[in-house]
């Protein structure tokens, strides 16, 4: 009785060593061996065709691999040395090849070292497609690829192996291993066949999956669409693309033969490492009132071309935020992961100010954590936020009573001279003094147009050159307060020939009759005393202007004072005029509600923001 645990096949100068692995479906075992006479170690595969579980199929695989392989010789196929019948089956004799397959290294390789298998794999298809008819493979997959330790390829099991394009029979429809099978291999395999199940080896090495769950990356609508791209950020977009047209279900979109794959796939750079480079590196948030939501851009470039970068960012942690996950902070927010290549992305980050303390500043870090070298980099976030909870208005009290009061004064004089002064002495003198009234309105007359003619001479002369060099822009402030003061003085024309008026009745009594003396004396009091009050009205326009164009440092302030004088002139008309005038009293009204809502309502609305801020103040994170 024979007490070695192997069979025993001495008799055909073979002694078993080990066993290498057994396929129980097909009822095949393979073998280590030693050639009794040599000594060397052979490849010994047993097929057992009688037993439980197994049928007589694999006889015809069988007699195909041997058939093929009588008739290959290259170094990456190990050679086939001898076989023999046995009781129950067939054993088939192939050189020993001291390698293990790629699935039992699926974790061994880098990504260049793959693109070296890939290139020795595609020589060897290369070689099978060179007979006539071209050998399929059609069962390559990672068990079936062998790699020893000088990174030297091995392609074995020719079980399925066929002989030509020629269709395939019914019985041989589903052979092969699904996730490596393209469409084409159920019914008339081609050059390109074979290559499908190559593509999917190197996805499965380069995605680190095994054979037996390549499924997870095909497509549920598409089981022979394999959807890998988003597994490999790193390799290049040369090499993806090259990958892509090796594993599409369409034979017509795949490379015609090996040949053609392995001379797309020599010049390309697999990986190149991706860079990252942002448009700063710090960014200032300046808040302008309590509560508000700031928002800049940063951009990303990807400097590096056939490649892509991905990344996330992430904010550093800090003492005083809140814990927080890699995808939610407290009050910093940032776009969804970037994906570049060639053109560069803006992120938008977010940064939300409720949440932090009045006038403090904050300084934070944000990580971009990538697939570029180096893996991160560094942004710094500063946040100045505003002021608790608003500035204080400071408001020219003075200057407002002032302007009140002159306003007042001013609007009284001319409603008291113009309704009772100048009416009553014109109409005295008229009446008693015997004076011609149609002289006096021509001498009213040629004295205004005068004045305006004079004064408007002056203003055209002073703003010719600006006028004539169009520099409209560098109008100072002062010649256009000038110039609207000089306008504003023809106003004093009609007082001017009042109390020349008078004068003249003087200056008339003290000549007599003589009427060219008197004409020649008449317009030279009014003239006088026009430009005499025509210049003391523009002086005093000039200067009340200036004074207030100091006063008004921002819009709220101008309006302040436009209603301020407003209020001044409506209380100074009111006051001879009377209150309960129902136009006087809309005036007062339209005037003085506004300025008293602007001048309490800030004060107002600032204590309640200052009562609400201090309530949550404790809540708030600290700097």
């Amino acid at each position: 009785m024979n007490s070695y645990p192997y069979p025993d096949f001495s008799e055909h100068g073979y002694q078993l060593v080990r066993e290498l692995g057994r396929n129980r479906e097909g009822g095949r075992i393979t073998w280590l061996a030693s050639n009794i006479e040599t000594g060397k170690q052979v490849v010994l595969k047993q097929f057992c065709f009688a037993q439980a579980g197994s049928s007589w199929s694999g006889f015809e695989a069988h007699q195909r691999e041997i058939r093929i392989l009588q008739g290959l010789a290259h170094p990456g196929i190990p050679r086939y040395i001898n076989s023999f019948a046995t009781s129950d089956g067939f054993c088939l004799v192939q050189e020993y090849i001291n390698a293990q397959s790629l699935a039992e290294r699926l974790d061994d390789f880098d990504i260049e070292e793959i693109k070296q298998i890939a290139f020795k794999a595609l020589n060897i298809l290369e070689y099978l497609q060179l007979f006539n008819p071209p050998v399929i493979h059609r069962d390559i997959k990672p068990e079936n690829i062998l790699v020893d330790k000088e990174l030297n390829v091995y392609l074995i099991d020719f079980g399925f192996a066929r002989i030509g394009s020629q269709e395939v029979a019914g019985s041989s429809v589903f052979k092969g291993t699904p996730g490596f099978m393209p469409p084409e291999q159920m019914f008339e395999p081609t050059k390109a066949t074979d290559l499908y199940a190559l593509g999917t080896t190197l996805i499965c090495l380069l995605t680190k999956i095994r054979s037996t769950e390549i499924r997870q990356l095909c497509d549920r609508k598409n089981p022979y669409q394999i959807n890998f791209q988003n597994h490999l950020p790193r390799l290049s977009l040369s090499f993806l693309g090259w990958l892509e047209k090796m594993v599409q279900p369409l034979q017509d979109d795949r490379f015609p033969n090996a040949k053609a794959a392995l001379a797309a796939l020599q010049p390309i750079d697999v990986i190149r490492e991706a860079a990252v480079e942002l448009s700063a590196a710090v960014l200032e948030f300046k808040a302008t009132h309590l509560g508000e939501k700031l928002t800049q851009t940063i951009t990303v470039a990807n400097p590096i071309p056939d490649t892509v970068l991905e990344g996330k960012w992430q904010v550093s942690p800090h003492p005083h935020d809140p814990p927080h996950t890699p995808d939610s902070h407290a009050w910093i927010s940032v776009e969804k992961p970037i994906r570049c290549t060639e053109e560069p992305i803006n992120c938008r980050i977010c940064v939300d100010t409720s949440k932090l303390m009045a006038d403090a500043q904050y300084k934070r870090q944000l990580i971009l954590h990538s697939n570029a070298y180096p893996s991160t980099h560094t942004l710094t976030v500063k946040v100045q936020t505003a002021a608790i909870p608003i500035e204080k208005r400071k408001l020219p009290y003075a200057g407002l009573i002032w302007l009140f009061l002159i306003a007042e004064m001013i609007a009284m004089a001319t409603v008291w001279f113009t309704s009772y002064a100048a009416t009553e002495v014109a109409s005295w003198l008229l009446a008693n003094l015997g004076y011609n009234s149609v002289l006096f309105n021509f001498r009213i007359w040629v004295l205004t147009v005068a004045v305006i003619i004079v004064l408007n001479l002056i203003d055209i002369k002073r703003m010719y050159p600006i006028f004539k060099s169009r520099e409209f822009s560098d109008l100072p402030v002062r010649t256009f307060l000038e110039y609207f003061a000089f306008n504003q003085s023809t106003m004093g024309s009609t007082v001017a020939s009042s109390v020349s008026m008078i004068l003249n009745m003087a200056v008339g009594a003290a000549v007599g009759s003589s009427i060219p003396l008197r004409w020649a004396l008449d317009m030279a009091v009014h003239l006088a005393v026009g430009f005499a009050v025509a210049f003391a009205v523009g002086c005093t326009t000039y200067k009340v202007l200036l004074w207030a164009i100091n006063l008004a440092e921002d819009l709220f302030t101008s309006v302040l004072l436009l209603l301020i004088a407003g209020l001044g002139a409506s209380v100074g008309i009111s006051l001879i005029v009377g209150f309960l005038n129902p136009l006087i009293f809309l005036s007062l009204s339209a005037t003085g509600l506004p300025v008293l809502y602007m001048i309490f309502y800030p004060q107002i609305k600032r204590r309640k923001l200052m009562a609400k801020y201090r309530h949550s103040e404790d809540l708030l994170i600290r700097p």
